[in-house]
């Protein structure tokens, strides 16, 4: 079986989507299945250990700069032709994605589409001046229908996402569920030289941990009155994004760590090390630091949005609510921080959770859609 990847985002860019698009590469290559990466040129690397990266022209985007346009080239579809791939999988298809399932679909490839990102949800937080691109929403849900329909497949990350995809017009929607490498997020990370980073020498305090993009959409700032409001609490940011600066004034004042990125084992031991983790965010399609931080053994407290409500159990391994609502982020983790039994009680549940939830099932899941298109093809 021979699998192209078309992503919208890879290395040496770090987010969630660049997380899975590496783990399925590391998997597909562990099944001797070969693999082509298209994606817009953000490095100079070729490969991604075994598997090479047809790296398209690309630009960066003004409304915001970490993100890269990618352009569809005749190279890319010489290097196509050459790899003659049985299936494509096509993350989210925009700028590099819909050229390159045109080549695709030319040359009778069958394709798979899955769902990344809620564009026509984020278009209301950028601007052109004084636009608000907000009134872009119907016309991308629209295209979002048109070019995930075009698919022979489209797979959502969670249940909530597979409906509103449905409601969207998007037929033969499947699942593509989320894990996590409990071995690589485990408490046994925990450091007390992290710790100690984190806490600014304070390693006695309630650490709070938020790990992902610093943007407007994450509403981090809706953190700050747990600081402010419950004792001995501190919190560390894990992650770098455009909205830095002006969470930096956000918080300014009060026991906040800005930590940066954060790769591999020093990754590990920042969830580990921590004792709650927040997640706010008013928009998500799965969460997938969410499942991390539990792999981690830490109770979890976040918006209901993507999988969350298929991960926190009420009480039990975390709370959630509904996204914005400040009062509620505040009693989730001043009912966790009340003592330490709880906090380790829910913790170890955090722990039960994410240990069943395995990549490699997964990810052989999703190998089984490719067979099963590519045997469609074979009979037509």
């Amino acid at each position: 079986m021979r699998v192209a990847i078309i992503t919208e985002t890879f290395l040496p860019k770090v987010d969630g989507i660049v997380k899975v698009t590496c783990l399925l590469l590391d998997h597909l290559s562990k099944r001797g299945i070969e693999a082509l990466v298209i994606a817009p040129r953000y490095g100079e690397s070729r490969r991604y250990n075994d598997v090479p990266v047809h790296s398209v022209p690309s630009l960066s985007f003004p409304l915001y700069p970490e993100a890269r346009l990618g352009f569809a080239t005749l190279s890319l579809y010489r290097d196509l032709a050459s790899f003659q791939p049985d299936v494509a999988h096509l993350f989210h298809p925009v700028m590099t994605g819909i050229p390159t399932m045109m080549m695709l679909k030319w040359m009778d490839v069958p394709t798979v589409t899955s769902f990344h990102l809620d564009y026509a949800r984020l278009a209301p937080q950028f601007r052109l001046g004084a636009l608000d691109l907000g009134f872009a929403r119907p016309l991308i849900d629209e295209l979002t229908k048109t070019v995930f329909n075009w698919a022979e497949a489209s797979l959502a990350p969670s249940k909530p996402v597979q409906r509103q995809m449905r409601r969207l017009g998007i037929g033969n929607v499947g699942l593509w569920r989320r894990g996590v490498d409990a071995d690589a997020f485990h408490p046994r990370f925990r450091s007390r030289a992290m710790r100690a980073e984190m806490t600014a020498g304070h390693p006695e305090d309630t650490l709070l941990l938020y790990v992902g993009r610093l943007s407007d959409e994450k509403q981090i700032e809706h953190i700050r009155p747990a600081l402010e409001e419950l004792p001995n609490m501190r919190l560390a940011l894990v992650g770098d994004g455009p909205a830095r600066a002006g969470l930096e004034r956000c918080f300014a004042g009060l026991p906040v760590r800005f930590m940066g990125y954060l790769r591999a084992e020093r990754l590990s031991q920042a969830y580990a090390s921590a004792d709650i983790f927040v997640f706010p965010s008013r928009l998500e399609t799965f969460g997938l630091v969410v499942i991390e931080a539990m792999a981690a053994g830490l109770p979890v407290v976040a918006a209901r949005v993507g999988g969350v409500g298929d991960m926190v159990s009420e009480g039990v391994n975390g709370y959630s609510f509904e996204s914005g609502d400040q009062a509620m982020l505040l009693e989730g983790v001043r009912k966790i921080a009340r003592d330490r039994a709880t906090m380790r009680r829910m913790g170890q549940q955090a722990r039960v959770y994410a240990e069943g939830q395995s990549w490699e099932a997964i990810m052989n899941e999703l190998i089984e859609v490719y067979a099963g298109l590519i045997a469609e093809r074979a009979v037509t």
